[in-house]
């Protein structure tokens, strides 16, 4: 994930910190993890949090969740309260990436070290884990490129998130790869509802459109259900994170592509970094989780 890196916490500042085995403090106590989520109302990051939990249980620390249910200052309520939960490291999915820095303030403040996961935190972390989205974006233009060609429309996520600008950065650059021209953008907050509305907005305005990338599977899954019966023959779909659901529109025929993030690979590798620095043990500051262009002809690989 090509963002601004923004590491800051040493390792002897965590080194302050509980230290000890198989996720025990010093006292010999479970070391507690907060992992502050964007939303759980969306499969990618209820996958995040399954990898999360599944590699807490592995090693043998407690995983606290919170949902800011995409509202930013509502999460910074949350993170300030893990921290005064005494938490021994926190994972931030930032709702805005900008708005993220008073949660990351806090949890310096009490020296904490905090863990970026699949978007960007404007403050220190100890360590970022994340996908290369603008990569992904170039291979979303690629693939749409292929698919479609003439005007193609761009369905945004949040604004404020590094996920959504990177996504868009790398689709603009890739752009060049086939005969494809994007007439419309809107913003539909990574939502398939809003993705429905949008794209039927969009529609009534641009009529001749041939394809549409869409920054997640939400917003693409709205988009073809808005298509309706156009959607995989003359106007070509193509998304991002490689949700189960944007699997089966693959499989379906209504989504040409998705670029595929592994949530769960995510949440346990930020687990893993998490629980090295809440032990004062070395982090691995930069985390790039690979990400896999799908389409019908391998989604089968990636089915569950």
């Amino acid at each position: 994930m090509k963002v601004t890196r923004r590491i800051a916490l040493t390792l002897g500042a965590a080194a302050l910190l509980a230290s000890g085995c198989s996720g025990t403090g010093a006292s010999g106590g479970q070391i507690t993890i907060g992992l502050a989520v964007s939303t759980l109302n969306n499969p990618f990051f209820v996958e995040l949090q399954q990898g999360a939990q599944a590699m807490a249980d592995k090693l043998g620390a407690k995983l606290t969740v919170v949902d800011a249910q995409n509202d930013a200052t509502n999460q910074v309520n949350q993170v300030q309260t893990l921290v005064t939960q005494g938490v021994k490291a926190i994972i931030l999915n930032p709702v805005d990436s900008k708005q993220s820095a008073p949660a990351a303030k806090a949890a310096e403040t009490a020296n904490i070290p905090l863990i970026s996961v699949d978007r960007a935190v404007d403050g220190k972390v100890a360590a970022e884990v994340a996908s290369n989205n603008v990569q992904g974006g170039s291979l979303a233009a690629i693939e749409l490129g292929r698919a479609a060609s003439g005007e193609v429309a761009h369905l945004k996520g949040i604004s404020g998130a590094s996920a959504s600008r990177d996504r868009g950065q790398g689709f603009e650059q890739g752009l060049n790869s086939g005969n494809i021209k994007v007439v419309a953008t809107a913003v539909a907050d990574f939502d398939r509802a809003k993705g429905l509305n949008e794209t039927t907005n969009l529609l009534q305005g641009n009529p001749n459109i041939k394809g549409i990338f869409a920054e997640n599977d939400e917003m693409a899954l709205g988009a073809i259900k808005a298509l309706g019966a156009r959607a995989g023959k003359d106007v070509m779909v193509v998304g991002f994170d490689g949700t189960p659901d944007g699997l089966k529109a693959i499989q379906d025929g209504t989504l040409f592509a998705t670029v595929a993030q592994q949530p769960k690979a995510l949440g346990e590798k930020a687990v893993e970094q998490a629980v090295h620095a809440a032990k004062g043990e070395a982090v691995q500051q930069v985390v790039d989780v690979e990400v896999k262009v799908i389409t019908k002809q391998n989604v089968a690989e990636f089915l569950k």
